[in-house]
């Protein structure tokens, strides 16, 4: 017996030996193997920051950071704590006429001093506000959308961990920019002035949860257009599509019809997205009943919604909608929780041609998916928008959505919960890509531009491994750094998708699979029917 246990401490021993030499040649020969995140590229210094031995050791060699800081936490649990005073009374701000509510409309253009060219620049086509995309908000969501005005108010900018100026000094959305001169902007990190898990109030944006029409007659009429049109299948799906899809899909992309996104699409999905269609239709069907939507309106947000459009050429406009949130709440795997951060850019963007649409792609984390406007939900001519609970991923149905890991163990999840009208409180911009030139738009000819040349981060740096909020385990982080704004969103994209060119981009065409069908028919300029085997 006593042999046995010799002879498998040895092994044991044996195989913690071998895994650290291992890791260590590795991280010597290819340290960029490891870095799988921006936050990765400062590792040696973010473990010196803790103070136990074994912590760090730990975390170096066997992934685990910061164990003692864990709290296990199962899905759906009230994130944080608000503390309670002891005089029972919120603190009140001595100014209740808060500079940030009037900023919105503090820009520094004239449109009394535009001229008739600079005004066509400025236009929002009429057609972007009335195909403008509704949002379902979780109803269970602890974080909801917020102002970006109001967040300026209680950040500090700083350099990495170092506060460039006092917490009484507010930046604001007309001098923003001005941060660029620290480093270019480029480690400049929005810092939260509170603990976000003490959850204060300006954080979880409560107040701006969309509001109901205070007219409870005020439905949709079928008169006016608005019937819920619920997505379409695949078998109802590929000929309308393809029809027109080589004018649209990607201009002055060269070879198109040789590009491999291109011709996956045209053909319809890729097996890839096939496979992961089932299992997001097994994880829907386990966790909730989908039913069609009631009649009221999309409500108004105190919390204003921000509109880019962008002139790409050939007919072609991008609208981008972007909303903002205080907090990003990250999911839960295996009861820990992981991706946290303060600020959070979220956007969709529908891409018109000759003012009828054509695509919609939602952003989910740093993807996203990309659909013929056809395929998509709709109300009205309106697109139908899931906002994820906590992470604020924008999918195109209600349901579980899993990403990155196997089985659906990493997933988020929608479901039709208060309905936000984004066109009923917005700032609508137009932006030149080529000159790098923001405009306010005849819509709010008052709206500053200074904010949106910002080009550090919206939220607080990673905390460091000394911070009891911070730990890491498998590469993943408790809290990760805040997000960079709009600019950086890929406005200049060829095709409707972001991310590299290069990378591919397979417009879906319908939300279901349904039945499969195995040719497609398509006519051609003369007439003829062409066969395309799928």
């Amino acid at each position: 017996m006593t042999g046995t246990k010799t002879k498998a401490t040895i092994g044991v021993l044996s195989t913690i030996i071998s895994y650290m030499c291992i890791n260590s040649i590795l991280r010597v020969t290819n340290p960029e193997a490891f870095i799988w995140s921006a936050e990765d590229r400062e590792e040696a210094s973010w473990i010196a920051t803790s103070k136990s031995w074994i912590d760090r050791k730990c975390c170096r060699w066997l992934g685990v950071c910061g164990g003692a800081h864990v709290q296990f936490v199962t899905e759906g649990d009230r994130f944080g704590h608000r503390p309670v005073l002891k005089n029972r009374h919120r603190l009140v701000d001595p100014k209740p006429d808060w500079d940030w509510q009037h900023a919105w409309t503090e820009g520094n253009d004239r449109p009394e001093d535009w001229t008739d060219d600079e005004r066509v620049l400025r236009e929002i086509p009429d057609y972007v506000m009335e195909y403008a995309p509704l949002v379902h908000l979780y109803s269970g969501e602890q974080f909801w959308p917020c102002d970006v005005a109001e967040h300026l108010y209680h950040i500090t900018p700083a350099l990495n961990y170092t506060p460039l100026q006092s917490e009484q000094r507010h930046p604001n959305l007309n001098n923003l920019n001005q941060l660029n001169e620290w480093q270019n902007g480029r480690w400049v990190f929005l810092t939260s002035n509170d603990n976000v898990e003490e959850r204060p109030e300006w954080l979880e944006g409560e107040k701006n949860i969309p509001s109901e029409p205070s007219n409870p007659d005020d439905l949709f009429e079928d008169n006016e257009g608005w019937v819920h049109k619920p997505g379409r299948t695949y078998v109802q799906g590929l000929k309308d599509a393809m029809a027109d899809l080589k004018d649209w899909f990607g201009p002055d992309v060269e070879d198109l019809e040789q590009t491999k996104d291109f011709q996956m699409t045209f053909s319809g999905q890729s097996e890839e997205s096939m496979a992961a269609h089932r299992v997001h239709h097994e994880l829907r069907r386990s966790t909730i009943r989908d039913h069609a939507p009631g009649k009221i309106r999309g409500g108004r947000s105190d919390a204003p919604a921000v509109l880019v459009t962008v002139n790409k050429g050939h007919g072609i406009v991008d609208a981008f909608w972007f909303f903002f949130y205080s907090f990003n709440l990250g999911n839960v795997v295996l009861n820990i929780r992981f991706g946290n951060h303060v600020g959070d850019w979220e956007h969709t963007a529908i891409r018109f041609q000759h003012g009828k649409p054509k695509a919609v792609f939602f952003s989910e984390h740093n993807f996203g998916s990309a659909y013929s406007y056809d395929a998509v939900e709709k109300l009205g001519k309106r697109p139908v928008i899931y906002s994820a609970y906590g992470t604020h991923a924008m999918y195109s149905t209600p349901g579980t959505h899993p990403y990155i890991l196997p089985w659906g163990i990493l997933h988020d999840v929608t479901d039709r919960g208060p309905l936000w009208d984004p066109a009923l409180n917005s700032h609508a911009y137009t932006y030149d890509y080529k000159a790098d030139i923001l405009r306010s738009s005849n819509l709010t000819p008052s709206a500053p531009t200074e904010w949106f040349q910002f080009r550090g981060r919206w939220g607080d740096k990673f905390y460091p491994l000394n911070d009891k909020r911070q730990y890491r385990f498998a590469g993943q982080y408790h809290y990760v750094n805040g997000p960079k704004g709009p600019k950086f969103k890929d406005l200049d994209r060829k095709k409707i998708c972001a991310g590299p060119e290069e990378s591919p981009c397979v417009i879906k065409n319908w939300l279901s699979s349904g039945d499969k069908i195995g040719r497609l028919h398509l006519t051609n300029e003369n007439g003829e029917d062409d066969l395309y085997d799928l």
